[in-house]
């Protein structure tokens, strides 16, 4: 039987591409492969910084299959882009190890990577300067951070507050680099004809791409069509265009046939972004009853010589909890290292780290649980605005967790319950994550035979945002669900706004709902049969999403973690893990409880063995490949949950929606390394928890 629009958002429906998926035929960015499809495969520079000053591209030309080997010396020249990571081939400098110094250009995959590999490249090298300290004398503070944020931001009078608190804690955490490695890798096709540019990109916005693509080669963009219709994972690193994308458009411009670019895994964190390591101080000064009256987070960290990016990690502990007198601040030093990007829930990710494990250590300070504490250092409105609160039910979702989790249960002492060699512990930590909202278009027909089709430049990097979209759809106009098409990944579809920062499905669902209910309406008024050509109605909501907010819009969250960590092997695994969220009306129940529990499990990667290290004589990173970068497997989950509470917030957008895509990974690490201290009664702040890392703090 259909389900009704009375019945479908919400549902847990089933994801309209899945038998597409499953059967092979979704095609992804590398598997589209024109008449005549050539490879390419990209050479990383060999050295931490300096030129290149020859090239054997002669001896590689005689290679078999070899149609090409593009270099700053023969590669089509670009406009000036607004990432400069993206100006490739242009010159001889080497920023950076890994930086893409040539383009290998043959007939398979197979001859392009023998081309790659033979190629001899000669160096002038420099002194370079990888070493990220506390102390680094060329640290300084950006004018802003990632989101437009002030770097800096001081209210009331920190330092008498907390000189006069009764309870004070000051703490260091250190945040090791992270890398996104996304199952689908960075991967592009690019063909040129009659004058048009047309890719297949593995992007998390068609138009961002097409954008970019635009500025470097002066182009129109309506001579490009980007497509990114089925995307197998970004986390932020396919957030803008990539090198592969570029780096095949030079191709099949200078080779005249198309050219496909996917890159090698080893590859991606020198050239896609990743999130920088990050040097934490916070500061907490409370009363005898865990009131806090100060609060200071600063942050240090790096970026790269090519681009300024800074993650707002002090961002976070300007709207958590009360505090009147707070500090807030970035700095950041430009080393010799790749540029570091958006890396899921950039800022909240290490910043509430940090701040949830110094709430941990404030607990064990004023001797109250640490629930209780979070829950007395509520605000009432934003800190950081002084607007109230769209919703905030953070409190309800450490209620519901504390019962769920049994944490009634838990004795406060710790290093006190062991099962043999294993010591046990649990631990929470509070999350939030901001709602951003985009301005959309999209359209929405009414076809013959009942068939209702909705065309909107969404990207769907596996979150379910086609089969939200349809549900959106069917609400509206009141139809089955079955009855929806829904057309995305196109930049030749109704504009709209990439897939990040959790604002997708709630700026493209806004524009979707905004169509189709205009379209109903349209439908009601027609006084006989439909026409055969259908009725469109296109929609974008500039209006809507201009106005300036009256209310602090944010999605919180509380995990619970328990633990168990060998004392023989140092091995910490995590026996169990609940997550409970208020994060506005759920829109699909079955993908949704996907996004939280993915985001949990990589929060325990974070914790447990994510981690990469700077080689600081050759300026690479140690951990490249999933070989060293160890990712959580089935075995190191074991039991995880994750619920909600459904908020009726009228502040938001038609649906009610907050984003839920990165929520789910900002309180976990803090969460494992909590319960890590109350199992073993010693507090680690270097993430990740690694086996020797807990042996040594065990003695």
């Amino acid at each position: 039987m259909s389900r009704t629009a009375t019945t479908v958002l919400g549902a847990p429906a089933e994801r309209l591409e899945a038998r597409e998926k499953a059967a092979g035929h979704a095609r992804y960015a590398a598997e589209h492969t024109p008449s005549g499809c050539a490879y390419g495969w990209p050479v990383p520079a060999a050295v931490a910084r300096g030129r290149v000053t020859a090239l054997g591209t002669a001896d590689v030309l005689d290679m078999p299959g070899v149609i090409a080997v593009l270099t700053h010396e023969n590669a089509p020249r670009l406009g000036e882009p607004d990432d400069p990571t993206l100006r490739l081939l242009q010159d001889d400098r080497v920023p950076h190890r890994g930086w893409h110094i040539a383009l290998a250009v043959a007939d398979t995959l197979e001859n392009a990577r023998a081309a790659a590999a033979a190629l001899r490249v000669d160096y002038e090298t420099e002194e370079h300067d990888l070493r990220l300290t506390d102390r680094h004398p060329g640290l300084y503070t950006p004018e802003e951070v990632n989101g437009g944020f002030p770097a800096v931001r001081e209210r009331g009078d920190f330092d008498g507050a907390y000189d006069s608190a009764d309870v004070r804690v000051d703490a260091a955490y250190d945040l090791t680099a992270l890398h996104n490695h996304p199952m689908e890798p960075h991967a592009a096709t690019a063909h040129w004809h009659d004058g048009r540019l047309t890719v297949w990109d593995s992007s998390q916005g068609s138009g961002s791409v097409r954008d970019a693509l635009a500025q470097l080669f002066g182009l129109d963009r309506k001579q490009i069509t980007a497509v990114s219709e089925h995307v197998g994972g970004g986390f932020g690193s396919k957030g803008t265009a990539r090198p592969p994308v570029v780096l095949a458009a030079m191709a099949a411009r200078h080779t005249g046939r198309p050219v496909k670019v996917s890159l090698p895994r080893r590859q991606m964190p020198a050239v896609v972004g990743h999130r920088a390591p990050t040097l934490h101080r916070v500061r907490l000064g409370a009363g005898a009853d865990g009131r806090m009256t100060a609060l200071a987070h600063e942050v240090v960290t790096q970026t790269s010589r090519v681009r300024e990016f800074v993650e707002q990690a002090a961002v976070p502990a300007r709207v958590m909890y009360v505090s009147p007198n707070s500090r807030t601040v970035h700095r950041v030093t430009a080393l010799d290292v790749p540029t570091p990007s958006w890396m899921r829930a950039p800022g909240e990710t290490p910043g509430m780290y940090a701040l949830e494990c110094a709430m941990d250590e404030l607990a064990v300070a004023t001797g109250l649980d640490p629930i209780e504490l979070r829950l007395r250092n509520e605000p009432d409105t934003e800190p950081d605005s002084g607007l109230p609160f769209s919703s905030r039910h953070l409190g309800e979702c450490l209620r519901r967790g504390q019962d769920l989790f049994g944490w009634q249960r838990r004795d406060p002492r710790p290093g006190v319950t062991r099962e043999g060699d294993l010591m046990i512990g649990s631990g929470v930590a509070a999350a939030t994550y901001p709602v951003y909202i985009a301005p959309s278009s999209a359209s929405a027909h009414a076809g013959p035979g009942g068939v209702h089709r909705i065309r909107v430049n969404a990207t769907d990097i596996g979150t379910g945002a086609r089969t939200v979209l349809a549900q959106i759809a069917a609400q509206a106009l009141n139809v089955p669900l079955e009855s929806v098409i829904v057309e995305i990944g196109s930049s030749d579809l109704p504009k709209a706004p990439l897939a990040g920062g959790s604002s997708g499905t709630a700026s493209w669902g806004w524009a979707v709902h905004k169509a189709c209910s205009q379209l109903a309406g349209r439908l009601a008024d027609l006084s006989g049969e439909l026409p055969p050509e259908g009725v469109t109605v296109t929609a974008d909501t500039r209006e809507e999403t201009g106005a300036e907010p009256a209310h602090a819009r944010h999605a919180f969250g509380a995990v619970f973690c328990e633990v168990q960590v060998d004392t023989v092997t140092g091995e910490v695994g995590v026996r169990r893990m609940l997550g409970v969220y208020a994060a506005g009306r759920i829109l699909n129940a079955r993908t949704a409880r996907s996004q939280f529990i993915g985001g949990m499990t990589m929060g325990i990667g974070m914790a447990l063995m994510e981690g990469s290290t700077m080689d600081e004589r050759f300026g690479d990173f140690a951990e490249c490949d999933l070989a060293s970068y160890h990712v959580p497997v089935c075995a190191d989950v074991r039991s995880i949950e994750a619920q909600w509470i459904e908020e009726d917030d009228p502040h938001l957008n038609p649906m009610g929606s907050k984003g839920i895509g990165e929520i789910g990974i900002v309180g976990t690490a803090a969460a494992v390394a909590n319960a890590v201290r109350h199992a073993t009664g010693v507090r680690l702040r270097n993430l990740p928890l690694t086996p020797d890392k807990v042996l040594e703090s065990l003695g």
